[in-house]
């Protein structure tokens, strides 16, 4: 009786942990499969009327746009800021509009000579409403609130993972209406990625893609990194060149977010 024990318990100890390797393996293969989903989605390509231009830092928190295309411009919106805005200043200056900077968990005004930056002690959200003392809004309701639902505006993103659920917050109608969009995107393991990458592609194309080589990454493969700086042109405005192979090769004006640490990049 006491061996039949040990063999029944033998047994039950083997299935579960034969179910736990079943169970692992399934879910590495649908991670595995999220991410190549991902990388499908972030396919560049080149416009024939895009001269990309980089703005901001000379390393990390610098981002391309097509220049050519920015004017006619009224104002430009800035998430994530911290305590350098050099895009936004680079923005302010040249093109002499307001830049607003939204901000909730960095109160530094970044300083900015010559330019008019607008500092917004709040951030972007799938909603209103305050959290852990913090006040969110969505990106429709901020540009209303500015009295810019009808001008013509730029937007810069990063703000470390909130940008898929603002972004699906977002009414497509508002995104038609936006040029031009550059994003730091973060993560490799989140559907909701797939679903905003789709949901951008219906009215943007994306014309550059740089891996931040802070997140460089085995764990994201077949993705060289979790964190992924992109640039979307509205497709009102861009003119897709279909003699450039897809995905595009990536502009030289990248440089590494970080100028000591390895890079990794797809498309070179």
């Amino acid at each position: 009786m006491k061996h039949r024990s040990i063999s029944l318990l033998f047994v039950i100890v083997a299935l579960v942990l034969a179910a736990l390797i079943v169970a692992d393996f399934v879910r590495e293969e649908r991670g595995l499969r999220l991410r190549e989903t991902i990388l499908a989605e972030l396919q560049p390509v080149a416009l024939k009327n895009c001269t990309l231009k980089r703005f901001g830092s000379a390393n990390d928190g610098g981002y391309l746009m097509c220049e050519n295309l920015i004017e006619p411009i009224d104002a430009a919106y800035s998430y994530g800021v911290g305590s350098n805005d050099d895009w936004g200043c680079e923005v302010s200056r040249r093109y002499h509009v307001p830049v607003h900077e939204y901000d909730c968990f960095d109160p530094t005004r970044p300083p900015c000579s010559g330019g008019t930056l607008v500092f917004h002690n709040e951030c972007i959200g799938d909603r209103t409403g305050s959290r852990a003392s913090r006040f969110f809004d969505t990106l429709e309701n901020q540009i209303r609130k500015n009295g810019q639902t009808a001008q013509r505006v730029i937007i810069k993103m990063d703000i470390e993972g909130a940008e898929w659920d603002a972004l699906l917050a977002t009414p497509d109608e508002l995104l038609a209406s936006i040029p031009q969009i550059s994003m730091e995107m973060h993560g490799y393991d989140n559907p909701k990625i797939v679903d905003v990458l789709r949901k951008l592609r219906r009215h943007f194309y994306l014309v550059n893609l740089h891996f931040n080589n802070w997140s460089c990454t085995t764990k994201a493969a077949p993705l060289p990194g979790w964190a992924y700086q992109t640039h979307w042109v509205n497709k009102r405005i861009g003119v897709l060149d279909p003699t450039v192979p897809v995905p595009a090769p990536m502009s030289p004006l990248n440089a590494p977010d970080s100028p000591t640490w390895r890079d990794c990049q797809l498309y070179r």
